[in-house]
């Protein structure tokens, strides 16, 4: 008898072997990983996504390759694509209205998305989260409200200047850095520029005043915006709208040329005359380094701000209150956005099929870095990433009552064709020389502060 229970004891043991070994060999068959497996396992469910960068079917941009690449790696995640036309925040409060908001969708508002409560709070998975850890705190700051964590950052821009370095060489003049001061920088736009020749400093003087407080004094932001209030009655934001007045007025920028002027240079706008290497210093996004580099033949850089600061803004994904599927949708939020399995993915796929990374990381592993930096055609890029902890935040998408402060918000006061000129109208008029900004600075910034106050009020009720 003993000898039976020892056969059958052996039996028992070999076939427990040989069942667990055929499992695993099923497993990799299948799959191919034990993520995949995995997944098999669990319940399929269906998302929707809404995002404006998503193309056409036809075009398959890089984003559609990653939801395909995304539907591979997570089988039991369905995405269906929520589709948005038309204004989009007026299309998301229908949606929101008839109870119908996509699951996981981009935030041009994030203020607007939290007063009319779109979004939830993330704040328990994204602090468990191993990957959100590595987001830059600059970026982390664009995401939360109340220290709670209610959008996540889908993408990361740099905003500044591009420099044609051949065009000064050729001149025999220094062009500017990223660390050359204002007065530099001033200096570099003026002495380039020979319209006659068909030679300017600047495509444009757009963003200068936005730009130039925070490049004079360190302790200033965007449009002066800081700590939750406007200082446009500081002698930075005079001097930058004085800049910006005499860039537009004594033709150191193109667009502001007449006609006549323009016929002095090759192309028939901005982007083509920098194109032709006539434009010393272009303003732009990093998103723009693609077209920059296949369209340009000439060596440029990207030099950023004066000052040595870096300006970036942040693309923000939500994820609805409504969402019967949290844990599904944050892990495509994550996949398309700052995880690492997801950004190493999109550089892969970025490689195969000739397409450009048009973010840059939002996710500091060393591995990501190496990778992105590898591929990266402009110098200036990485030594502006290496500054992040210095970045000031544009704060279009993240500061309440931004837009009335800045541009909508009524003044009371008659500019031209105007009885009751916007912000934007009145400091539109004054960059042209039609006002003073000394007349109307404490004005402009009692306002853009009481709007500022009035939206924060709002979303605290």
């Amino acid at each position: 008898m003993k000898k039976v229970f020892s056969l059958l004891a052996i039996s028992v043991l070999i076939f427990v072997l040989a069942a667990c070994s055929g499992s695993e060999s099923s497993g990799k068959n299948d799959s191919g990983n034990k993520k995949g497996d995995s997944n098999d396992k669990k319940e399929e469910v269906t998302i929707s996504y809404a995002h404006w960068n998503l193309g056409t079917e036809e075009e398959m941009n890089l984003e559609r390759l990653m939801l395909e690449q995304f539907q591979r790696d997570y089988p039991h995640i369905k995405v269906e694509l929520y589709e948005i036309s038309g204004n989009w925040n007026e299309q998301l409060a229908a949606a929101a209205s008839a109870n119908n908001m996509p699951d996981v969708f981009a935030v041009p508002d994030l203020p607007l998305a939290l007063s009319n409560d779109w979004v939830l709070d993330v704040t328990v998975m994204a602090e468990n989260d191993t990957d959100f850890g590595n987001v830059p705190q600059v970026v982390r700051q664009s995401t939360e409200y109340n220290k709670q964590i209610v959008a996540l950052p889908f993408a990361q821009h740099f905003l500044g200047y591009f420099v044609n370095k051949d065009l000064y060489n050729e001149a025999n003049l220094d062009y500017p850095t990223m660390d050359s001061t204002v007065e530099e920088f001033e200096a570099a736009v003026k002495d380039i520029t020979n319209v006659q020749a068909g030679v300017i400093g600047l495509q444009n003087a757009g963003s200068i005043a936005d730009w130039y407080p925070a490049a004079a004094n360190p302790d200033s932001g965007w449009y002066t915006y800081t700590d939750g209030k406007y200082e446009l009655n500081s002698s930075e934001y005079i001097a930058g709208v004085k800049f910006a007045n005499e860039v537009v007025t004594n033709g150191y920028s193109y667009d502001n040329l007449t006609d006549e002027q323009k016929a002095n240079f090759k192309g028939e706008d901005g982007n083509q005359v920098w194109f032709e290497g006539d434009i010393g210093i272009k303003w732009d996004g990093s998103w723009a380094v693609s077209s920059l580099v296949e369209n340009s033949s000439f060596e440029f850089d990207f030099i950023g701000i004066p000052g040595g600061k870096i300006v970036i803004t942040n693309d923000l994904l939500g994820i609805s209150q409504t969402t019967k599927h949290a844990e599904e949708a944050f892990i495509f939020a994550k996949y398309m956005s700052f995880g690492k399995e997801g950004f190493m993915k999109r550089m892969e796929l970025a490689a195969e099929n000739g397409k450009v990374v048009n973010t840059l990381p939002v996710n500091t592993d060393q591995e990501i870095l190496d990778e992105y930096f590898a591929q990266a055609p402009v110098p200036g890029i990485q030594k502006a990433y290496e500054r992040l902890d210095e970045a000031i935040l544009e704060p279009v998408k993240t500061v309440p009552g931004y837009a009335q402060s800045r541009w909508h918000a009524p003044t009371g006061v008659k500019v031209g064709e105007h009885e009751n000129a916007t912000i934007g109208q009145l400091l539109d008029a004054i960059i042209k020389g039609e006002l003073k900004i000394e007349d109307y600075a404490t004005q402009l910034n009692d306002l853009a502060n009481a709007k500022y106050e009035e939206a924060v009020a709002a979303l605290e009720n």
